[in-house]
């Protein structure tokens, strides 16, 4: 049996710490962690399960701390834009999104090099949502 990429894995955790950073996890939150992880195969490793059952709550520092890893020092564009894919699909689980949320995707997106750097938050965090509103619409069309 392999094991799941640390990458993988410290993906997992950035969507299980997004989920609390509001200071608890929905119901629809935590179905939508306990779909992915078993989709990513992380369900059963040692050092996702006990973020993923909840054993220990995540500190919005320690997920930001998980963003940096992922992505590094010198993140590529493609590399946020499906951090921020991921994010989203997270925080529209439960069909609202908290100020802590929307903080967490203006930083990813924020990261983004091709981002324009003069660009307000607000906007930025704005554009991120509507692009993901517009993708799911036109999934459903």
């Amino acid at each position: 049996m392999t094991t799941a990429s640390t990458e993988t894995k410290t993906l997992v955790k950035i969507l299980i710490g997004t989920a609390w950073i509001d200071g608890k996890i929905q119901p629809e939150e935590r179905e939508y962690l306990h779909r992915v992880a078993k989709e990513k195969g992380v369900a059963d490793e040692p050092d996702v399960q006990p973020y993923l059952y909840e054993f220990r709550p995540v500190p919005p520092a320690e997920c930001y701390e998980w963003v940096k890893q992922y992505l590094g020092d010198r993140p590529s564009a493609e590399a946020c834009q499906q951090l921020l894919e991921a994010i989203s699909g997270l925080i529209y689980s439960d069909g609202t999104v908290a100020t802590e949320e929307a903080k967490l995707l203006t930083e990813v997106q924020m990261l983004d090099p091709t981002n324009d750097s003069g660009e307000p938050a607000s906007n930025a965090v704005m554009k991120a949502i509507r692009e993901l509103y517009q993708s799911w619409i036109a999934k459903l069309e």
